[in-house]
């Protein structure tokens, strides 16, 4: 089968933002203005396309990322709308890995939020191109300006500004075009038809300065066009464009973009802009991967439709009409309708049933997807998010997607038996689709535990269950996933485990010497034993032990983490030694090491940034510290609005925005997302280990 359109005509591209920047809002009008839907959705009157879930309508916010495709003038545009809120990063961290630009939509009266750093971040480390659009141009307090400083200042970006807004805040109707030095407005309702006018007479000098301004920039990125400048030569646009397009690509600038999507002002550029200067699948570097069974073997796909086929899965869906899909990037090769392919992540063989491509929630049934396609398969029985589908004859494993770990949990049991199946089966079901909620049970009491990255990631899930999966159940209280570790460094913690039975015994003999490991590091295992004391055979026996052991530690049953264990000595049995008795040994050693190395508890602290009215930041930093936070500054911000940042254990802020609202009657807004585990003070200690046990 022919392509419908060659490879350098597709962008795939995400639109990433910080909560409440407008990103849905603005998928809705490229959707609207590329003719895949015949009225604007409006995320108030819950109608949008991409928010298709009765969560989303409900919250008015974005929990899972959306996958849609669209055409603009003759380019594919594969898009996917992510959420904003820091409860959801997995779904921005597994659609950034599989994009080859990104589209940052930021607030023009707040500027740079804590969760946009957040992505520019995620996005640096992918390498992911992008381009910058001002949303929200018409509010009060708006400064096209001030954003762009933002973003160089806080982001440590090169941004480009390559627009002038026509009039400010309620006043806001167009757009000035640097580039091609023209007015664009936007008089008619739909702002379907952009009117292109003379620049305001009163506008011009300032044009021409900033004009002068955004071509140095540009020549900036590129040596010969820099001498050229210098040398006072005149560039052409089509000379401009093409240095821009070389820049964004290599991440050298930001184009940036204003306008305001609710308005429906300004979404037309930014759709010419990711056709000009985002990447297609040929600009952005062959995928690596690994050659299966191999560590260092790496393995490098072109971007071809008759190259060997690999695709990598960024997400299962449990759509309530279909069944279970799993989302693909097709890297090279392609993938056709009924064909057989291999899972090298599992190394399993699976069958493409159908193959659809998705408009949100409307789909089409496609016979085919080709190389730097996004399509999603109907059928796949053992794929799971981050495995790679590839040839069997050429197997590759691709770069796999890591998530963050999960830092509250609650408990849950079914309210009759019959509930009891169908909510193993919703866990199941939900657990697939999300790599940030776990699973798991309680040994003490026996109840099903889950953990995900906030109260809110929580709330959504069980909301689901009850209304997806119709599952009646009883949930405990949302609780802190508290860690453990030890204080001091143990030289030597030895254990033997001697038991005498009919027959051959049991007989393993370690000795471990434990230091406390750097944040983040976990549990790292080192085989220091010289001379053969406990033979080759059984050291991977110990490891597990001594990693089993590490689920539950020795305070509260909390998972230890952040350790380095070394076995250092110990001795074997001729013939009462085994694999089991060295695994036992290799367990209760650790255990004992942990006891005997001033075990503490971890707990987990977030970033917090609270926007609040001048008048409340007494009360608000007030509350805080009462929360035990470190207060790491307040600035003040356009509007009479104050910011807080601080550092604020997770156990401290249950039911914050309730506080919070009643302390600023409603107009304080606050965002978090998790920074790192620290040590808990002894007094607060005591009182988690009364209410664990």
């Amino acid at each position: 089968m022919a392509r419908a359109y060659p490879l350098e005509r597709y962008r795939n591209i995400g639109i990433i933002a910080h909560i409440d920047a407008g990103k849905t809002t603005t998928t809705e009008r490229v959707l609207f203005y590329t003719g895949r839907t015949h009225r604007i959705g409006s995320v108030d009157d819950g109608t949008t396309v991409t928010d298709w879930m009765e969560q989303e309508r409900e919250r008015g916010i974005t929990i899972v990322s959306a996958a849609v495709s669209a055409t603009w003038r003759d380019y594919i545009i594969n898009l996917i709308d992510t959420p904003g809120h820091i409860d959801f990063t997995a779904e921005v961290q597994r659609s950034l890995r599989v994009l080859d630009g990104g589209v940052v939509v930021f607030d023009a009266v707040q500027g740079v939020e804590p969760q946009s750093e957040t992505v520019w971040r995620q996005a640096d480390r992918y390498g992911v191109p992008r381009i910058c659009f001002v949303n929200k141009m018409d509010r009060v307090g708006a400064s096209f300006e001030r954003t762009i400083q933002a973003i160089r200042m806080r982001l440590g970006s090169n941004p480009i500004g390559m627009q002038l807004p026509i009039g400010s805040e309620g006043g806001f109707r167009g757009v000035v075009d640097l580039l091609e030095e023209k007015a664009i407005t936007w008089e008619e309702q739909l702002g379907s038809a952009p009117e292109f006018i003379e620049i305001p007479a009163e506008m011009k000098p300032q044009v021409s300065e900033a004009r002068a301004k955004m071509v140095e920039q540009i020549a900036e990125t590129d040596d010969e066009l820099t001498t050229r400048f210098l040398d006072g030569d005149e560039f052409t646009v089509d000379e401009l464009r093409a240095a821009l397009r070389r820049a964004v690509i290599l991440g050298k600038a930001h184009p940036v973009y204003c306008g305001s999507a609710l308005r429906n002002k300004g979404v037309q550029p930014v759709l010419d802009a990711v056709v000009d200067y985002l990447p297609s699948p040929l600009d952005v570097l062959p995928v690596e991967g690994l050659k299966p069974g191999t560590e260092d073997q790496v393995v490098v796909r072109p971007p071809d439709d008759n190259a060997p086929m690999s695709a990598l899965v960024f997400k299962i869906v449990t759509d309530p009409y279909v069944g279970r899909l799993a989302y693909i990037r097709v890297y090279s090769g392609k993938v056709s309708q009924g064909t057989m392919v291999h899972n090298s992540t599992k190394d399993r063989r699976e069958r493409v049933g159908r193959l659809i491509r998705m408009y949100a929630d409307r789909r089409e049934d496609i016979p085919e997807v080709m190389a730097g396609d996004i399509a999603a398969i109907l059928g796949m029985k053992g794929t799971f998010t981050g495995d790679t589908l590839c040839d069997a004859a050429n197997p590759i494993v691709l770069e796999s997607i890591t998530f963050p770990e999960p830092v509250i949990f609650l408990a849950i049991e079914p309210k009759t038996t019959s509930d009891q199946d169908k909510m193993s089966e919703a866990l199941q079901k939900l657990s697939e689709e999300d790599p940030t909620f776990r699973v798991g049970s309680d040994e003490n009491t026996g109840q099903t535990v889950i953990w995900g990255m906030g109260e809110l990631h929580l709330e959504v899930l069980v909301d689901r269950m009850l209304r997806e999966f119709k599952v009646q159940a009883n949930i405990g209280r949302p609780r802190v996933a508290y860690h453990e570790s030890i204080s001091k460094p143990v030289p030597e913690a030895e254990y033997r485990h001697i038991k005498q039975t009919g027959g051959h015994g049991q007989y393993g003999h370690v000795v471990f010497s434990l230091t406390p490991g750097a944040q983040g590091s976990g549990v790292t295992f080192e085989n220091r034993i010289a001379g053969g004391t406990i033979p080759r055979e059984y050291i991977p026996a110990v490891e597990k032990g001594v990693r089993e052991a590490a689920e539950s530690g020795v305070l509260a049953g909390y998972p230890v983490t952040d350790v380095e264990v070394a076995l250092i000595d110990g001795s074997y049995h001729e013939v009462d030694s085994s694999e089991m008795a060295f695994k036992v040994a290799g367990s209760l050693g650790f255990k004992h090491g942990v006891q005997m190395g001033g075990p503490v508890l971890l707990e987990p602290i977030m970033a917090v940034e609270v926007v609040v009215p001048e008048e409340s930041v007494g009360e608000v930093t007030g509350d805080l510290s009462a929360r035990r936070a470190a207060i790491e500054g307040i600035e003040p911000r356009p509007g009479g609005v104050q910011v807080v940042t601080a550092k604020v254990p997770l156990a401290e802020m249950f039911g914050y925005a309730t506080d919070l609202r009643s302390a600023t009657q409603g107009r304080g807004v606050f965002s978090m997302e998790f920074d790192h585990y620290a040590k808990v003070v002894q007094s607060v200690t005591e009182t988690i280990l009364a209410g664990a046990h």
